[in-house]
Formats: C-alpha cells, sequence, structure tokens
C-alpha cells in the first residue's frame, strides 16, 4: 500500500486561523477594542519612560498621577514587565514601587563599575535581620532578642545605609522609637516585598541555621505592610523628628 493511502487527512475550514495565533493573545488584550489597545500601548510607552529616566523607584501612586486618566496601572507595568523580560535589562518590582534594573544572569558584567561598599560588622547584620523580621521593633526589644546591649553606632551604620528607618513611637512609658526596614533594604536584596524574606527552612538549607534548633523555635513572618503603624505607635511627629536629629528646629522670629 502506497504512502498517499495510508496518509490521514485533516479537515478544516477556509479562513480559519491557526491555533497558536488564537490563543497567543492575553485574556486582557482579546477583550480590548483596537481603540483601548492603542490607549494602552501609549500608556505603556509612558510608563517605560518614566520609570527609564528615574533615578529612584517609581511609585504605582506618581504613576498614576502622571498617566492618563483611568488607565489600569497594574496592567500598564505587567504589559511592561512583559516585554523586557527576556532583555538585558528587566522591569522589577519593588514594593510598591518599579525600577529597570540589569538582568541577573548579566550581572557579572557591571563587576568592574561596581562600588566596592564596606562590609557590615556581624553585629549590624545581627541587628539588621532582627529589624527585618521583627520589625516594628525598638532598640531594647532589639538587645532582648540578641542578648546583648546593641550600640548606638550600630543602628546609626544601617540608617546610613538607608536600609533601615525611625518609624513611630512606642505608646509605652519613654516612647521609645521603633525601626523598620525600607524600600532601599528591598531594592539592594531584590525583594518584590517584605515577606518574601527567606523562612526557615530555607534558611536551613542555605546553611544560615543549625538543624538542631530549640522545638520552640520560630521565625516571625513580616507585616504585610511595613508602612503600616500597628496599634502600639504612634506616628513620628515634627518634635518627634527634632529631638531625634532628624529635622532643623524651626526658628521663629519674637
Amino acid at each position: 500500500m502506497s504512502e498517499r493511502a495510508n496518509a490521514s487527512v485533516i479537515p478544516f475550514k477556509v479562513g480559519d486561523e491557526p491555533e497558536e495565533e488564537l490563543f497567543s493573545q492575553e485574556p486582557a488584550e482579546q477583550a480590548q477594542n483596537p481603540a483601548e489597545r492603542l490607549h494602552m500601548a501609549e500608556a505603556v510607552r509612558m510608563a517605560e519612560a518614566i520609570v527609564f529616566a528615574s533615578a529612584e523607584p517609581v511609585s504605582e501612586k506618581q504613576l498614576a498621577a502622571r498617566l492618563p486618566d483611568g488607565i489600569n496601572i497594574a496592567l500598564a507595568m505587567a504589559e511592561l514587565q512583559q516585554i523586557y523580560a527576556r532583555r538585558g535589562v528587566n522591569l522589577v518590582r519593588i514594593g510598591d514601587a518599579w525600577a529597570f534594573r540589569t538582568a541577573g544572569d548579566l550581572a557579572f558584567l557591571m563587576s568592574r563599575d561596581t562600588v566596592q561598599q564596606r562590609k557590615l560588622s556581624r553585629a549590624a547584620l545581627e541587628v539588621l535581620a532582627i529589624i527585618a523580621y521583627h520589625q516594628p521593633v525598638t532598640r531594647a526589644e532589639i538587645e532582648d532578642i540578641r542578648g546583648v546591649e546593641t550600640s548606638k553606632g550600630t543602628l546609626d551604620t544601617l540608617l546610613e545605609t538607608e536600609w533601615v528607618r525611625m518609624r513611630g513611637r512606642r505608646k509605652t512609658p519613654g516612647r521609645p522609637v521603633t525601626y523598620g526596614t525600607t524600600d532601599t533594604f528591598l531594592d539592594h536584596f531584590a525583594l518584590e516585598e517584605i515577606r518574601d524574606l527567606p523562612g526557615m527552612e530555607e534558611l536551613k538549607g542555605a546553611g544560615l541555621l543549625s538543624g538542631r534548633m530549640p522545638s520552640n523555635f520560630a521565625i516571625p513572618q513580616p507585616p504585610a505592610d511595613p508602612d503600616a503603624l500597628t496599634d502600639d505607635e504612634d506616628a513620628l511627629t515634627d518634635i518627634d523628628l527634632e529631638e531625634l536629629g532628624l529635622l532643623t528646629p524651626r526658628v521663629t522670629e519674637d
């Protein structure tokens, strides 16, 4: 029997589009009409220009203020992120902000231009880890967890790196300052949000925790919104900032 006789025939209708093309578009793209797609494409270009020109990560609130009204910011940024997914520069989310960063697999190309930074001391690393996982946390609470006194210089170093910030005051006698991490911390450690910090099993797998930990040992989960004050915190006022040396005292004329 010839090969022609064994060949199977697949029926199709004239004008049918290939299945790949039918399902290649995202649901949002299929639902939008051409005018909406054009409007969104222009908004994506504008967002690209804004983020590219900014020296700091651009928040979604800042984007919403500069993009046309009615634009779905999350959808526009997701589309722009997909465009840059396979390029030498990627669009990454940092907290509620966006920034362009060198693709991770090409970071070695930038090694010659990297500024050599002074390594943090063991004490500073311990304090940073405690603040990251336990925020909001006071200096006394940090010392209680570490079991040793924490020097002011250690906290000053972390504040200077802009990885840690003063976020409020505890509603307890003495109103101690509470500390938390910043978006700069997330950016440096390539975290989208604070809850992306490694958990206990990941830390054990990396050799950063002993396999023989006490049965009651646990790593707290950081807050979903690190900027939101807790019930036992007060926001920092101008008077607080002046006392802490973060704001120049106002000079009033008699």
